[in-house]
């Protein structure tokens, strides 16, 4: 049996006042997404383990039944590996995000949303003044890029900016973690100690302010009447992670692939060895590509055992706070991805097993990310379904799977 995970990022959320105290899974019009839960069985998973913050990086890879405690070194050097990054011992990698400040405050984490094409001349231009042999800025996706500090501590506390849209920046700049604000022996190969990490980090931002506040292309920008791309933020700090590959655990996944448009999901992959699938048209957005993205997917399936299928949008327009917004993609993923992928492979003479899920609530009434279970289903021929008819939050509570955590949830799918 082949395997397909369907993962609308950020998908789940609470409920909303005008919405008649509906969550947008419960009031979107997911047709295809209800008739797979209700042929198939459903439950919830704990995608964040105790004491990790709740970000795409941690609830993607629980999704994939790895143990956080052991494997997770940040989104940093995920997205490394994403851009062909290779790090080496000591080098400290952190995302780096391009951001949009309105005096003191943070307007945006995404310098609204600014194109790849764009970003790549602003990194550019901050590694020509700012980077040095210690401090590396590569360009990635849109608003993502890197930043690597060779000898860097990572035992340092920042703060994701799409956390804290709105707020001062000044208190949110890097410091060390609590309890090695003394410390003057570095950890493992850091060459520098927590405090002195963070003191270089806060300075790259200050003086990355100085020198994009009159850059051309943020006067251009702010000219059309968009928002500039001021300042960076680096956060998610780590080294080069230890993880298995996905058929070390699993030995039926001889080929795989990953589809996404973001890169953390992609350095993921790379270290599941997953090969990466590069989709035209797949933006992250509301304007991704579905339709390409899924193609992909079916052309994968063919000669591959397993496909993660990861599309972004539905997080991205609860980070905006844009409730509307956030039913499209929803929508979209149904009846543009679901849908169709349900369609092409039902009668299959290799059997598909599928399952559909978020990787974590992004409620819009908070605009970032929270640590609850989330819904899920799987579904393949032959299933005995359990009695829930539809998919969402609340129905999936009463699912035969329960409440699962850790690798219980790919162990289950895996098995089919």
């Amino acid at each position: 049996m082949k395997h397909i995970i369907i993962l609308g990022d950020g998908m789940a959320d609470w409920p909303v006042e005008s919405l008649g105290g509906k969550t947008l899974m419960q009031y979107a019009k997911t047709p295809y997404m209800d008739k797979l839960a209700s042929m198939g069985r459903t439950g919830r998973l704990k995608t964040v383990a105790d004491g990790f913050h709740p970000g795409s990086e941690v609830a993607n890879m629980s999704v994939l039944g790895y143990d956080l405690p052991k494997v997770y070194e940040g989104r940093g050097p995920l997205e490394a590996a994403s851009i062909g990054v290779d790090l080496k011992p000591g080098e400290m990698a952190m995302r780096c995000n391009i951001i949009c400040i309105e005096g003191d405050h943070i307007k945006n984490h995404s310098a609204g949303h600014i194109t790849t094409e764009e970003a790549d001349v602003l990194v550019k231009y901050l590694q020509e003044h700012l980077g040095n042999e210690r401090v590396c800025f590569y360009t990635g996706v849109q608003y993502r890029h890197l930043l690597v500090i060779k000898g860097g501590d990572k035992r340092i506390d920042c703060t994701p900016p799409h956390d804290v849209p709105l707020k001062p920046f000044r208190p949110l700049l890097v410091k060390p973690m609590p309890g090695t604000e003394n410390i003057t022996v570095p950890e493992g190969g850091a060459e520098l100690t927590p405090q002195q990490t963070a003191d270089l980090i806060n300075d790259l931002i200050l003086r990355s302010q100085e020198l994009l506040e009159n850059h051309p292309l943020n006067q251009k920008r702010m000219a059309e009447g968009k928002d500039p791309a001021n300042s960076i933020w680096p956060w998610s700090p780590g080294y080069r992670p230890k993880m298995e590959r996905l058929s070390d655990k699993f030995p039926q996944v001889k080929r795989g692939a990953v589809i996404s448009a973001v890169d953390l999901i992609n350095g993921i992959g790379y270290y599941a060895d997953l090969r990466r699938l590069t989709v035209e048209g797949a933006t992250g957005l509301y304007d991704t590509n579905y339709e390409n993205k899924v193609a992909a997917a079916l052309e994968a399936l063919k000669t591959d055992d397993f496909v993660y299928l990861h599309i972004e949008a539905s997080d991205e327009a609860g980070h905006e706070g844009n409730v509307d917004l956030k039913l499209l993609t929803i929508e979209n993923l149904d009846s543009r991805a679901v849908g169709p992928i349900y369609e092409a492979v039902k009668d299959w003479e290799e059997p598909v097993a599928i399952a559909v899920l978020p990787d974590h609530p992004t409620p819009c009434e908070l605009r970032t990310h929270t640590n609850e279970p989330i819904p899920f289903f799987i579904w393949y021929p032959g299933i005995e379904p359990d009695s829930v008819q539809t998919f969402d939050e609340a129905s999936v509570c009463e699912g035969s799977y329960g409440l699962l955590k850790e690798d219980e949830f790919i162990n289950e799918f895996m098995k089919s």
